[in-house]
């Protein structure tokens, strides 16, 4: 089963007047796994919270399937959000999986118990686990529930390398044979972008960039020459500059722009070089104002 998920308008204003979310656009089709990037307080927690129906948007609207999710639990059912594990009292770890075969109607309960195995959760009380174990808990949370719209917000924090790198292996895997919406959340961009089919990009509530990830790469590039070369450039193929590096003559510039193969053979042509930018690197352009560094 999977679901498709569609945030029309979207605005949230918590009560003490923050404005979280301002008129975000966002439609995603049923089965794909979206990058959610932004820097702290950017958004991305509220939105997913929208989503999962814990919060009812102040401005526009937010469907699943087509319907508005809030107060309609067969479709919050649908919906699993899993963020950082707490250590949960007194709870133990068989204690959270009965719970989650009650919630969710998909829950997978061999799975899961595999999955405890897989990333050596012991089944004590979750208050005496390790910080990695709480967060692979909980993500064992998310991929057993195998809910239709599943979002990760930071799960993974606090866990070793490894870990993280089998959580992203297996996400790929479960999501290959059973197919469902994800939004995953992080700051470990370049570790785990090769899992997303799109990106979407908040910053200060707002929505600044949805594209799947391939044209978001391809839009990114770094042109490297002297300053009246590299200026000219840029100007002529009216690229958005997102920071610029000078030391002495020579000129880096970022940009954000979709290059023709006669503007890239313009470019050499001028003795310039073009570049590519990595996810995380252009993300952090796209969200931070135009910086020129000056080296003498």
């Amino acid at each position: 089963m999977t679901l498709d998920l569609d945030l029309r308008g979207v605005g949230l204003r918590y009560g003490d007047g923050t404005e979280a979310l301002r008129n975000v656009d966002l439609a995603l089709p049923a089965g794909t796994i979206l990058g959610l990037l932004g820097r702290n307080g950017a958004g991305k927690s509220s939105l997913m919270a929208l989503v999962a129906s814990l919060h009812r948007p102040t401005d526009g609207q937010v469907l699943v399937d087509g319907r508005d999710p809030w107060e309609q639990p067969d479709l919050t059912a649908q919906v699993a959000l899993v963020g950082a594990a707490g250590d949960s009292g007194m709870w133990k770890v068989a204690d959270a999986l009965t719970l989650g075969r009650m919630l969710r109607p998909t829950w997978d309960a061999e799975y899961a118990g595999r999955l405890l195995d897989m990333f050596e959760v012991p089944k004590a009380k979750i208050a005496n686990l390790s910080r990695g174990k709480r967060a692979a808990l909980a993500c064992i949370f998310g991929l057993a529930a195998r809910a239709p719209i599943t979002m990760f917000d930071e799960p993974h924090l606090g866990m070793d390398a490894p870990t993280r790198y089998a959580f992203y292996d297996e996400l790929l895997r479960d999501h290959m044979t059973h197919p469902r919406t994800v939004i995953l959340s992080t700051h470990h961009i370049d570790e785990v972008a090769s899992l997303f089919g799109s990106v979407a990009v908040l910053d200060r509530g707002r929505l600044v960039v949805h594209e799947d990830t391939d044209s978001l790469r391809a839009r990114g590039t770094e042109v490297t020459g002297t300053a009246a070369a590299v200026d000219g450039f840029t100007d002529s193929a009216g690229l958005r500059v997102l920071s610029t590096r000078t030391l002495g003559g020579t000129r880096a510039s970022v940009t954000y722009g979709e290059l023709t193969d006669e503007q890239r053979r313009q470019a050499t042509q001028a003795g310039l070089e073009l570049g590519p930018i990595p996810l995380q690197d252009l993300f952090v352009h796209l969200t931070a104002p135009l910086v020129e560094e000056t080296t003498s």
